[in-house]
C-alpha cells in the first residue's frame, strides 16, 4: 500500500515554474489522503490567488501524473483551492471532477 511518505517523495519532484522550487519546499501541499481502496486525494494551493492559470494547471497535472504511477494507487484526485479559477483548473486536471455545490 502506498504511504504519505511515498506520495511526498513524488511531490518533491513537482517544481513551481515561476519560482523554481519544489512545491513541498514551499509548503503548498495542504492535504494528502489515502483511502484503503487505493484512491489518493491531494489538496494544494499556490502562492497567490491570481497565479497564472497555465502554471496552476501544470502543477496540478504534474502532481496527478507522478502520484498516479505509485504502486497501489488506483485513482488520483488533485484539488487546487484558494485560486480565482480553481474550479476551472480542477475540472481540467481531474477528468471526473465535480465542483462543490
Amino acid at each position: 500500500m502506498v504511504t504519505v511518505d511515498d506520495v511526498t517523495r513524488e511531490l518533491e519532484k513537482v517544481v513551481d515554474p515561476e519560482i523554481g522550487l519544489p512545491i513541498t519546499e514551499m509548503h503548498l501541499v495542504d492535504e494528502i489522503t489515502i483511502k484503503e481502496d487505493g484512491e489518493l486525494f491531494i489538496k494544494y494551493h499556490l502562492t497567490a490567488p491570481f497565479c497564472p492559470p497555465i502554471f496552476a494547471e501544470d502543477i496540478g497535472m504534474n502532481i496527478r501524473q507522478l502520484t498516479s504511477k505509485l504502486d497501489g494507487v488506483k485513482k488520483v484526485t488533485v484539488v487546487l483551492h484558494g485560486h480565482a479559477l480553481a474550479n476551472e483548473i480542477n475540472q481540467r486536471v481531474n477528468p471526473d471532477y465535480k465542483p462543490a455545490a
